[in-house]
């Protein structure tokens, strides 16, 4: 039996850019939920479910979905996403102004942006909130997105020192960044949370207790962050208005209060009941109410793979049929329609639908790749049957490492079935975990097979590719391929501005990966809602952060 501590990995991550934006509901009454407001009829207060903890609420360290979430709607950067997934002045009071050749951005500020403390924003937070996060102290896994900042990835070697970061205060409320390469998404990640200002007073009086409460922090967001009391633990925190932010007299609410509810029944009920105006279904229950007027499904620009781990030599899953007859064995259209039922798609390779168009073309790039994955039992035994004669086996025991969210849970237990079904001697045992212990344990590489999902943090298919070089922190099963690792060097670096150039780098990326079943990807998410009729003008990003409330409301 492969299996050496077994843990879990998991990045849910992040989302934000290409698709739909606003949503509010019609103005019939359906009787679903009682009153807006979470049922007392409340004005202006906005109850959501979320299926789980908040792992982080420090930008330097966060990496999931629930917490970028929270991040992008208490803090807030150079840029905010609009309805529309464009990128907008915010901490800024203009656009950019970026030299000819990509290379420079110089940013003007915002002079009346606060603080929740009533301590002015300064260019030199956002200096010192990027220095904190690409410094290997901090030993954030996202520092590799700020990679297209001037030296970002040598000070995450340790081979510089954090000031000779590509970005510089030229007085209080000026900035100049310099990139490596000019970067064709690097205004998206200017509304990314991971690139948001952060206080060094509060930083450093908070020492290791920075973010770890609500208290241990301050915002410069539409909100501020209240009732959090331990990361991966608390399952109640809200976001209250913040007076203070620049501004306020756009945010229409007083209060957003989230709860973690785990079992789709359980949030049903709190619907139905009026102490929810915003949960997610799924599986029977999304496709019982899918023609209730309440009822939306969002498509997601987030893939969900399983991840095998490649790590040790004499790891079974380093055999490509291994790894082949796993991914034929999964009929992904079942799953997504009978198992899940909430939108979600079957993925034909790592890049998701709708998120990026060729720019010669205008084709879609899932759509233009074809389908690299697809259900084929005959062909789930043959690899099986190579795989056994190499690895001179006649069974296999390995988990599935997933969180343990309700669909997950159910979810897992298909794959199990399907794989047990196809490959005659392979037992799979189903081991849910809770978010952030997934995420904790992933760092270790304890797992066999992970299912994992990756939500585009901007609208480009490098967000995906870029996941799986060599040494990235986020290449959980660290499958490798040098040729692979030429095709994102060459679309960062060499072909960087030859948009056509770069896209078929992309492409061959993409192909190169999943005919090797490097990762096995499964499913697009779409997430399927059920959103009281009287709350209007909540934003969604398919990519990026998800959630925006800044510009949500309550009809009376």
């Amino acid at each position: 039996m492969y299996m050496k501590k077994m843990m879990a990995f998991g990045v849910i991550a992040l989302c934000g850019i290409a698709l739909a934006g606003c949503y509010g509901n019609s103005d019939s009454d359906t009787g679903s939920s009682s009153a807006a407001g979470g049922g007392g009829g409340q004005s202006g207060v906005f109850n959501v479910v979320v299926p789980q903890e908040m792992p982080s609420a420090d930008l330097s360290l966060a990496t999931d979905t629930i917490s970028f979430s929270a991040l992008n709607n208490v803090y807030e950067g150079i840029y905010r996403l609009d309805k529309d997934n464009k990128p907008q002045a915010a901490g800024a009071s203009e656009m950019a102004e970026v030299s000819e050749d990509g290379l420079t951005y110089k940013i003007k500020l915002r002079e009346d942006a606060k603080w929740s403390n009533g301590d002015p924003v300064t260019a030199q937070d956002y200096v010192y909130g990027w220095q904190r996060t690409v410094k290997p102290e901090t030993a954030s896994e996202y520092a590799y997105l700020f990679e297209p900042v001037k030296n970002a990835a040598v000070i995450t070697a340790g081979e510089k020192q954090p000031s000779e970061l590509g970005i510089k205060a030229v007085n209080d409320h000026e900035l100049e960044i310099t990139l490596e390469q000019a970067t064709p998404y690097f205004q998206y990640l200017l509304a990314f949370p991971s690139f948001f200002p952060q206080n060094q007073k509060v930083v450093e009086e908070n020492g290791k207790e920075y973010a770890t409460k609500s208290d241990k922090a301050v915002y410069n967001g539409p909100f501020t962050l209240e009732g959090f009391d331990g990361p991966g633990t608390d399952t109640e925190w809200s976001y209250k208005k913040n007076d203070n932010y620049w501004d306020k007299d756009t945010v229409k609410l007083s209060d957003v209060n989230v709860s973690v509810v785990k079992e789709s029944s359980t949030a049903l009920n709190l619907f139905k009941d009026g102490q929810a105006d915003d949960v997610i279904l799924s599986g029977e229950l999304a496709q019982q109410n899918a023609n209730d007027p309440s009822y939306q499904s969002f498509k997601e620009a987030t893939t969900y793979y399983l991840e095998y781990n490649q790590r040790e030599d004499n790891s079974p899953f380093r055999n490509e049929d291994l790894r082949k007859a796993i991914s034929y064995s999964i009929n992904r259209d079942a799953l997504t329609k009978q198992i899940l039922g909430d939108g979600s798609i079957a993925s034909t390779g790592l890049v998701p639908e709708d998120m990026s168009k060729d720019p010669k073309t205008d084709e879609d790039f899932a759509k233009e790749a074809g389908n690299l994955v697809s259900y084929n039992k005959e062909k789930a035994k043959e690899h099986w049957d190579k795989a056994k004669q190499a690895l001179n086996i006649d069974s296999l025991n390995f988990n599935i490492l997933a969180s343990d969210t309700d669909s997950t849970k159910k979810l897992i237990e298909y794959l199990q079935s399907s794989i047990e079904e196809n490959l005659p001697g392979v037992t799979v045992t189903p081991t849910p975990v809770p978010l952030s212990v997934r995420l904790d344990r992933s760092n270790s590489g304890d797992f066999d097979v992970l299912l994992g999902g990756w939500g585009a943090d901007y609208v480009d298919p490098s967000s995906f590719t870029d996941l799986f070089t060599t040494g990235n922190s986020y290449n959980r099963g660290r499958w490798s391929n040098p040729e692979y690792d030429k095709l994102i060097e060459s679309a960062a670096t060499t072909n960087a501005t030859n948009e056509a150039a770069r896209w078929e780098d992309l492409q061959k990326a993409n192909k190169l990966i999943v005919d090797e079943m490097g990762i096995a990807p499964i499913y697009q998410k779409a997430e399927g809602h059920l959103i009281n009729e009287k709350v209007k003008g909540i934003v969604h990003h398919p990519a990026g952060a998800s959630w925006d409330y800044k510009w949500t409301s309550i009809e009376e």
